[in-house]
């Protein structure tokens, strides 16, 4: 154990005491203002660029920066967020810092909600003064020729251009100070161009077609795919406002007096008694001190039936009380809640930006001068060979309108927010994008067995003693294992309690990693733990060899108890574990997926391999201490798998860091939860295939979604240049590829885990 821990200091990621990652150097912020990848790349090279920052993650989807920073050498932090802000200020955006008592979302929530009704709102203005101008146009097609005066096409085009227009004028003047480019820029070159030709031919009395209708219905069209998209893009945080919803904002708090008194949640503290009526959400995590009722997990677990909650068990903040009254002590506030750590994991998870986007990053980079240099060759090269120069015109601005980077920026984004909300409503936990990027290609998954395809609840199934004095064996092991949390020595307990045998406290317990442990009791330095520990200590085992042999064939987990200083057996405990219903299934479709199975354990190899060829396990590594555990995971790895470790306990926790992708059973410790990649809410093996099965959804979505959106620019950029698309037609096209690329994401809605299509 010891070593397991010291390998602990040397994790992927910084961890705090009670295992949870430190988020110390880190600042998250809200974005206003960006509509497309390349105002993704200008922020994050803005905030890269302030001294200090490490790294920042700007993710256009969920309007968010996530950015790290270093000490300074007194170990404070030396960067203002008011230099972030102006950061991004100076980038022609505007930020807010998340409030850590407020979830970045809620925040986001009434921001987006505001600014949705306000484009609704434009949105009808610029229908209402566009349609004078394209009904005309309607009616051509019936044979009826009316127009509107130029005077008046040039009235209803106006407040369109430059009141319901004036985002991306703004949108392109930040570009051009920052030298950048983006989508307001595209926008704002190729509708200005077709008002002030117009405008010219108005003045001046040119004769020439006006072209009033066109920039005005490009803006209409840019406006109704930007409102589309922001409400179909509220709709990817669906999961996490229903756990938002699950926050109850009072409390009915028992005072020692007997007085109930209701409170707000934020003045509770640690050690409230809080009542909990039938059918009433529970404020906090806490332990039932009094009362029985089963409780509605679903949305914080994924697990869809009720659960029974006893005196002394505990329960989790925002799942449901059903039928009972309960009497909860407080063991845990606001941000430290199991809720709000699974919130602020999911949204870590969707603000992240997955590797499969650098590729994206690097085209937006170049994409918009490439963009407008295509229209400037298209103006020039129509322009030169018909002499039609406003021909040559309108197909530049047909070019600079089709040519809209957001599809590009909503691609990955989107669909990450779908899969990890579908992901969490199922009990999966996926911490970062990578996590979710790299499930998809995993071909080897390799098990802990204690705890995470066993119930982790064994039993003593058989004790056999040298001297055949069976109590007073239990009496000893009982007192050895009364100090200890681990599952065999609760079993032991257990079976003391049964035969009413008492026991007393051990003194100078010394634990030893993987073997077992060395305590005195009543005076006599005891041994108790695995034949390799007997071995070591030089104890003989041959009287019981044959027995173990038979016990270990049918699959029993066996421990040794010996007088230390005598090297005298005193006998063996066989204890069984008893395999999950559905583990079995479980394997049986990791093959169906054409992955790999491999159980590493430190059990016997007579033990693991009978639970391995139960459930049809490929390979099985038995007798391994935990410090081994990562130095297997790497041969594997090593030899070309994608490996994903699946574990519970803290000995997991080298190998779920070394793993490419981990998975840690919430059944188990924090530390083992915060050093996977993902967390399963349950202790359901079933969950793995479904986690995996997410990921290969969602990276499917993205890899559709970058090709909608370069298949957009690749067909429609040439048909532009080439006249095929007049800018109307080019803005509905550019409206049309955000929408679709979002609305593909949400596909991912249909899907739910294989449990729950179960029942």
């Amino acid at each position: 154990m010891a070593k397991a821990l010291k390998q602990l200091a040397s994790l992927r990621k910084p961890m705090l005491e009670d295992g949870m990652p430190s988020i110390t150097n880190t600042i998250d912020l809200s974005i206003e203002g960006m509509s497309c990848a390349s105002c993704v790349n200008r922020v994050e090279t803005a905030l890269k660029g302030v001294r200090g920052v490490k790294t920042a993650s700007v993710n256009l989807a969920s309007e968010r920066a996530h950015i790290e920073f270093g000490d300074d050498n007194s170990g404070k932090q030396h960067i203002s967020t008011s230099v972030l802000l102006d950061a991004v200020t100076q980038a022609g955006y505007k930020a807010h810092p998340v409030n850590d008592a407020k979830s970045a979302s809620v925040d986001s929530e009434l921001r987006k909600s505001a600014s949705l009704k306000k484009e609704r709102r434009h949105l009808l203005i610029a229908f209402v003064l566009t349609a004078p101008l394209v009904v005309p146009m309607l009616l051509e097609l019936l044979g009826v020729h009316w127009m509107p005066s130029p005077w008046a096409q040039m009235i209803l085009a106006t407040p369109v251009q430059f009141w319901l227009g004036a985002r991306f004028y703004r949108g392109a003047w930040g570009a051009l100070r920052a030298r950048a480019g983006n989508m307001d820029l595209l926008v704002a070159i190729g509708t200005s161009s077709a008002y002030f030709l117009s405008l010219y031919h108005l003045l001046f009395s040119r004769g020439g077609h006006l072209y009033f209708e066109t920039a005005a219905v490009v803006i209409s069209l840019v406006m109704l795919g930007k409102y589309l998209e922001t409400k179909a893009k509220q709709q990817t945080s669906t999961a996490i406002r229903a756990l938002q919803a699950l926050r109850p904002e009072k409390a009915l708090v028992r005072r020692k007096s007997g007085e109930e008194v209701e409170l707000p949640i934020e003045k509770l503290s640690l050690g409230d008694w809080v009542v909990v009526k039938a059918g009433e959400k529970i404020p906090v995590d806490g332990v039932v001190r009094d009362g029985l009722s089963h409780v509605d997990e679903s949305l914080i677990s994924g697990e869809s039936l009720p659960v029974l909650k006893e005196v002394g068990l505990g329960v989790t903040g925002g799942s449901i009380n059903q039928e009972g009254l309960l009497i909860v002590e407080t063991t845990a506030l606001g941000s430290e809640t199991l809720l709000s750590k699974i919130i602020r994991l999911v949204e870590n998870a969707q603000a992240a930006k997955a590797p499969i986007q650098r590729l994206v990053d690097k085209v937006s980079e170049v994409f918009v001068p490439v963009v407008i240099l295509i229209a400037l060759v298209t103006f020039l090269g129509w322009g030169m060979f018909s002499g039609n120069w406003e021909f040559a015109l309108l197909n530049a601005v047909a070019v600079l309108v089709i040519a809209c980077p957001c599809a590009l920026g909503l691609a990955t984004p989107t669909a990450i927010m779908v899969g990890t909300g579908q992901a969490a409503k199922a009990g999966i936990l996926i911490k970062d994008a990578e996590a979710l990027e790299l499930a998809h290609s995993v071909t080897c998954v390799a098990f802990d067995k204690t705890g995470t395809l066993t119930q982790g609840r064994p039993v003593l199934s058989s004790v056999i003693c040298v001297n055949n004095d069976q109590k007073e064996f239990l009496q000893i092991a009982a007192s050895l294992q009364s100090a200890s949390e681990h599952p065999l020595a609760k079993a032991v307990l257990n079976k003391a309690r049964e035969d009413k045998i008492k026991w007393v406290s051990p003194s100078e317990v010394k634990t030893l990693a993987g073997l077992g442990l060395e305590a005195r009791s009543s005076g006599v330095l005891y041994l108790l733990g695995s034949a390799k520990l007997m071995k070591q200590k030089n104890v003989s085992t041959e009287s019981l060899e044959s027995k173990a042999i038979e016990l270990q064939k049918k699959g029993h987990t066996l421990s040794y108890i010996a007088e230390s200083d005598s090297q005298r057996l005193l006998g063996l405990m066989a204890f069984r574990d008893e395999v999950k219903s559905s583990s079995k299934e479980t394997i049986d479709r990791l093959k169906q997926l054409k992955i790999k199975t491999i159980m590493i354990s430190g059990d016997n190899l007579g033990s693991a391999q009978n639970i391995a060829n139960e459930l049809g396990i490929e390979e099985v590594r038995a007798d391994v201490m935990p410090d081994e555990k990562s130095r297997i995971i790497e041969e594997y790895k090593s030899a070309g798998e994608i490996v994903a470790m699946v574990g519970d306990g803290i000995n997991d926790a080298p190998a779920l860091a070394a793993a490419d992708v981990g998975m840690a059973m919430s059944t188990g410790t924090d530390v083992a939860m915060h050093t996977a990649g993902i967390t399963l809410m349950r202790g359901e093996p079933l969950l793995i295939p479904d986690a995996l099965d997410i990921s290969r959804r969602t990276y499917g979505k993205i890899r559709q979604n970058l090709f909608w959106a370069f298949i957009y620019n690749v067909v429609g950029i040439p048909l532009a240049a080439l006249g095929y698309l007049n800018p109307m037609l080019a803005g509905a096209a550019m409206a049309l590829s955000s929408v679709s690329v979002v609305s593909n994401s949400l596909l991912l809605k249909r899907w739910h885990s294989s449990i729950d299509s179960k029942r």
